[in-house]
């Protein structure tokens, strides 16, 4: 019988996605790729499939992980950036072999040999976020206002004022506590 894992939260900015592998970081935190099997699952979901993983690269993945939710909570916050976190988003960035391509539709893709591995999908969500965080795309990095959540995210709505990473879970999380308090409070509730 297979385990049971918690499923990927998805977005559509690569960099942020990976840093939802870890959830609810200031609450009972959620390890989504507690294994190298999950790592590439959730690799595989984005486009950047290896066919092997081993512990050694789940530590760096999380290592990079760790680092790009430190320097975007610090650009998030306009604060400095770690200096350890971009290093290692840095050195993971120019340690692997991918290369960008065009999609019929316009839009950049990346493309990882048949004999990539782990640090090759790394250094694409490196270079993912290192754009994101130096501001080279259109939005802005915000942090969730779910007190247990607090995840950096992309923004690219309209008017750049989203509040949740994901409305899905923490936005209608927030809104159901906030609905079922207010019930508490009007007259004539059962307390």
């Amino acid at each position: 019988m297979s385990a049971r894992f918690p499923e990927f939260r998805l977005g559509k900015v690569l960099a942020t996605s990976f840093t939802a592998t870890l959830t609810e970081r200031q609450g009972e935190s959620v390890e989504r790729i507690p294994v190298p099997q999950r790592l590439i699952d959730w690799l595989a979901v984005n486009g950047l499939a290896v066919d092997s993983c081993s512990l050694a690269q789940l530590d760096l993945a999380r290592e990079l992980r760790e680092s790009i939710h430190a320097a975007a909570t610090a650009a998030a916050l306009q604060a400095a950036l770690p200096a350890a976190a971009v290093q290692v988003i840095n050195d993971r960035s120019v340690q692997g072999r991918a290369a960008a391509v065009l999609t019929p539709e316009g839009e950049r893709r990346w493309r990882l040999g048949s004999d990539a591995g782990v640090e090759d999908a790394l250094s694409v969500i490196a270079a993912d976020a290192i754009g994101i965080i130096a501001g080279e795309r259109d939005g802005r990095l915000a942090l969730c206002a779910s007190p247990t959540c607090q995840a950096a995210f992309f923004d690219t709505s309209q008017s750049r004022t989203r509040r949740w990473c994901d409305m899905n879970t923490c936005g209608n999380r927030q809104k159901k506590a906030r609905f079922q308090a207010g019930r508490r409070k009007s007259p004539g509730s059962a307390e």
